[in-house]
């Protein structure tokens, strides 16, 4: 969309002090499919939606493992995901080869918000097109982190970003309290009821088109996918239709 000029390249600001290319690469954000993570006080999951282009193609990569504790959901423009997730493990091997340690999580996200505010310092350059939730555990407990196109970051407690993630967010705030007492299996089947509440009414959550990424306290960030979550898919969604059906009100028959 044509801007007066002030599109043209990531370093101009509009008179109302707006940097327009950033606000095109939070509308690509957007336009992913959506992105779900929750943290209690033991551990961090990650849930993703994964699309296929076409019925021929493969369903795109939703969760990137980075290093043994932690890992990253995206949502938005695959390419530049690829773009931060190398920069993120080469600074994760370096941290471990120089230092002996396991980068924390809020230093490696740290880095990735300076490198992506410096492409709208620089002519030249444009602002990365994704999201990303980083999510692991590091010396201080399990963290979950929002990062955004702009180079802002911020820990969440839980958070969902991606198209639709709206509902899921909303699923979220209503059960808040829940999230910080809540076992790996309670944190799991949650991410899973707000990733489906993102969905459109004639989708459905399957081994097929789900990630499930997970951290604990002593136990490293793992990638689930394919067969290995059906039984997730099958306790969570089983069990929330037998409390409808129960709530239920249960209707008189009137005779004619």
């Amino acid at each position: 969309m044509f801007r007066n000029n002030y599109d043209n390249d990531a370093i101009t600001f509009s008179p109302q002090g707006r940097i327009f290319q950033v606000e095109y690469a939070q509308e690509a954000v957007k336009q992913g499919s959506v992105v779900v993570g929750i943290v209690s006080k033991t551990h961090v999951v990650l849930a993703a939606l994964k699309r296929n282009a076409e019925e021929l193609s493969s369903y795109q990569k939703k969760i990137i493992p980075i290093d043994s504790h932690y890992g990253i959901a995206l949502a938005g423009l695959a390419s530049d995901a690829r773009v931060l997730s190398n920069f993120m493990k080469q600074q994760s091997l370096a941290s471990r080869l120089n230092y002996d340690r396991a980068i924390p999580l809020a230093e490696i996200t740290q880095r990735i918000g300076d490198r992506a505010q410096k492409n709208t310092q620089e002519y030249g350059k444009r602002p990365y097109g994704v999201g990303l939730l980083i999510a692991g555990v590091d010396a201080r407990g399990p963290h979950l982190f929002e990062f955004q196109p702009s180079g802002v970051t911020q820990e969440m407690i839980a958070s969902g970003i991606g198209a639709r993630s709206q509902m899921a967010r909303t699923y979220l705030e209503r059960n808040l309290d829940q999230f910080e007492g809540s076992g790996r299996e309670e944190l799991v089947k949650h991410a899973l009821r707000a990733l489906k509440d993102s969905l459109s009414q004639d989708k459905e959550l399957t081994v097929d088109n789900t990630s499930i990424g997970i951290a604990g306290v002593g136990e490293d960030f793992k990638l689930y996918e394919g067969a290995e979550i059906s039984s997730w898919l099958e306790t969570t969604f089983e069990n929330k239709a037998d409390d409808e059906e129960t709530a239920a009100p249960e209707t008189m028959e009137v005779d004619s």
